[in-house]
Formats: C-alpha cells, sequence, structure tokens
C-alpha cells in the first residue's frame, strides 16, 4: 500500500474545465468556452506553465468531455505538471481500467495521480453504504492490479482472479489515490483506502475538525497515515477592493432559478458533504463571506466546492497557510475564468508561497 511521509511544504494543484464548468457570468453560457479539447488543453498547459503541482481532471456524465480520453491526450501535451485524473469506480471493467491508467502514466512519464470518484452510476441509484462498499472493494483490485499483484478477489461487488496486465506504471507501483466524502461509510473507506483525503471548502476550523477527524481514523482504525486536502476556488486581485468587485461580477447575472438548475445536473446532489456547502452559504452573512477571506456566492450555481479564497495576494496566501497550520497539505484550486484565474494565481500567490508535488514523496511498500 503507499505510504508517504507527512509534507511540511503543501501540494498546490489547479482544476481544468472538463465538465462544461467554465463561466465569465456563473450560470450564462458561452459559446466559446465549453468543455472541449481545444479550450480544457489551454487551461491545463497554462497550469504547467504557471508553475502548479498537479490538476484535476474531472468526470462527468451530462457534462463535459471524458476525462480519461483526455488525460490520455494531454499527457504528451504537458512537461511537470502531475496529472489527477478523475475516475468514476463501477463505470469500467477495472482490468481494462488498470491498463489504461497504467498507460496514461508512462505516456506522461510517471505523473499521473488518480482522484477517486464513488458517485452514482448515469443512470443508477445505490444506497450510500452499498456505493462506498463497491468503491472499497475496486480500491482494493486497482491497486493491487497497478502494483503488479495477481488477483484472487471474490468480494460483493468484484469477483475476479486474474494476473496483471504486462502494462504497467513507470515505476510499478500504483499512483496516489486522492479521495473525498463526508458520509461516515465515505470516511470510512478514505480511512482504509485512501492516500489523500479531499474536503470541500469550510472554515478554518471546521477543517481543521475534519483534518484531525480523518487523520485518527486512519491511524487508530487502520493504522495508516492519511494526508488531507482542500478543494477551493480562488479570487484574487490586487487589491481586496477589486477581489470583491470580481466576486459579485461573476454572480451578477445568475438568478435562482439557474443557480438550482445548474446544482441539480450533478450526481451528487443528495451527499452530505453537498449539505454542508449548502449548510456554509446559509449561515454567510448578507455579502455571501462566511469569515475572513471566505466567500461562498460561488455555490449558488454549483453542487460541490461551493465558496471561494477571497482578496489581495496576502490574504490568500494567508488563507492558505491558515488552513496548513490545521492540517491540509494539499490544496486543488480553480477560478473563473479557469485559464485566466490561473495565471492571476501564479502571478500573484504560487510565487509567494512554497509548494511542491505529493507524488514524488510516495513510496510503496508491498
Amino acid at each position: 500500500m503507499s505510504s508517504i511521509t507527512s509534507p511540511d511544504i503543501p501540494e498546490i494543484s489547479w482544476f481544468g474545465a472538463l465538465c462544461d464548468d467554465d463561466y465569465e457570468f456563473l450560470g450564462v453560457p458561452e459559446s466559446n468556452i465549453p468543455a472541449s479539447w481545444e479550450h480544457c488543453r489551454d487551461i491545463v498547459q497554462a497550469a504547467d506553465r504557471g508553475g502548479f503541482d498537479n490538476v484535476l481532471l474531472p468526470s462527468g456524465y451530462q457534462l463535459g468531455i471524458d476525462s480519461t480520453s483526455f488525460a490520455a491526450a494531454i499527457a504528451t501535451h504537458t512537461e511537470q505538471i502531475n496529472l489527477l485524473l478523475a475516475v468514476r469506480m463501477g463505470e469500467m471493467w477495472l482490468p481494462q481500467l488498470a491498463r489504461q491508467l497504467a498507460s496514461i502514466d508512462q505516456f506522461s512519464g510517471g505523473r499521473l495521480t488518480i482522484n477517486i470518484i464513488s458517485s452514482d452510476m448515469p443512470g443508477q441509484a445505490l444506497d450510500s453504504a452499498p456505493r462506498y462498499q463497491r468503491t472499497r472493494e475496486w480500491m482494493q483490485v486497482l491497486r493491487k492490479l497497478l502494483n503488479r499483484e495477481s488477483i484472487d478477489f471474490h468480494g460483493e461487488y468484484v469477483d475476479l482472479e486474474l494476473d496483471p496486465p504486462r502494462i504497467s506504471t513507470t515505476d510499478g507501483s500504483c499512483p496516489p489515490f486522492y479521495f473525498g466524502g463526508f458520509s461516515p461509510a465515505a470516511k470510512d473507506v478514505a480511512a482504509a483506502e485512501a492516500d489523500v483525503f479531499l474536503t470541500w471548502p469550510d472554515t478554518v476550523s471546521s477543517v481543521g475538525t475534519t483534518v484531525s477527524e480523518m487523520s485518527a481514523l486512519a491511524r487508530e482504525k487502520y493504522d495508516r497515515e492519511l494526508l488531507c486536502g482542500l478543494r477551493a476556488h480562488v479570487i484574487v486581485r490586487e487589491t481586496e477592493a477589486e477581489a470583491r468587485a470580481a466576486a459579485e461580477r461573476l454572480i451578477s447575472k445568475l438568478d435562482a432559478e439557474t443557480g438550482e438548475s445548474i446544482r441539480n445536473k450533478s450526481l451528487d446532489t443528495a451527499s452530505a458533504g453537498v449539505a454542508r456547502q449548502n449548510e456554509l452559504r446559509d449561515s454567510s452573512s448578507d455579502d455571501g463571506f462566511v469569515e475572513e477571506s471566505l466567500w461562498t456566492g460561488v455555490g449558488r450555481a454549483r453542487s460541490g466546492a461551493g465558496a471561494a479564497i477571497v482578496g489581495d495576494p496576502d490574504q490568500v496566501v494567508a488563507k492558505l497557510r491558515a488552513y496548513q497550520e490545521v492540517g491540509v497539505q494539499a490544496f486543488i484550486l480553480s477560478g473563473y475564468t479557469h485559464q485566466a484565474e490561473c495565471d492571476l494565481v501564479a502571478e500573484h500567490v504560487l510565487a509567494n508561497i512554497e509548494h511542491t508535488a505529493l507524488r514524488p514523496r510516495f513510496t510503496s511498500s508491498l
């Protein structure tokens, strides 16, 4: 199983808008920025040039383009950035998935990381407990295949006896698994099987509580270490006033009905994590801020990560460091429009905070 020593320096990643999630004005589709090879390629290459350590390639069904196909294509069009490929557990036959992931890792020269998704399959619904049991089994078997171990597994959702494929990752071991979920079943799977637990934006104290809970659960129940990461939006400008004005402009054309329609398109709208994001937004002040530099307005048109770090460069860096102080060791950031905000964050934030990719620190302990 993969293991890692807790880093003093965080990983800072960007977001590839593969799921039609790019806007100048939230809720107003624009013909020039839907998810496409050209548009998403430009975002990822901007993140690569800007010095981000990793980039999340999200997976959707109704929206956007296929994440696995895109990862295979972009692997040879990037130089340094890791690729955090989102894969929905249960959607693809496991042996074929392992071959695809190993191939993409080869194409990228060992830069693949994996975002495990446990949402429902399109057209199918499972209760939380069985869905996460399926995810647990898939994670266990996928890790073994990517570690080049033979499979003799007989579970509720996976029944497989198989040798690993000839194709392997560059170092013959499984890339790290990033995973998020807030139900009791999700947290248990994360503690047992994930390498990095991802939480959504929240107050610093609440994020610290989550980090402590998940670290203790992994250590005490499964005798393993679990890193924690934070997925959040960001709006950074040279002054706080400019950043707040950009936040207000972003939602200036959004009406409540459109926002609700966008949120309901996701397959995870009933999850515990989404419920917490709704609660956070409801508890914010009239201007949408729930605490210093944390603005919930973006959640009016998103079912998932629903808050943004908003401020001048010093304020954004200070907020990231505050999260780091309570145990966050990886950040996945995004902003609208994704390429323009990527360039701003690279200029104003990355240049002022030490950061490094997590993957080189992961080692394989079979």
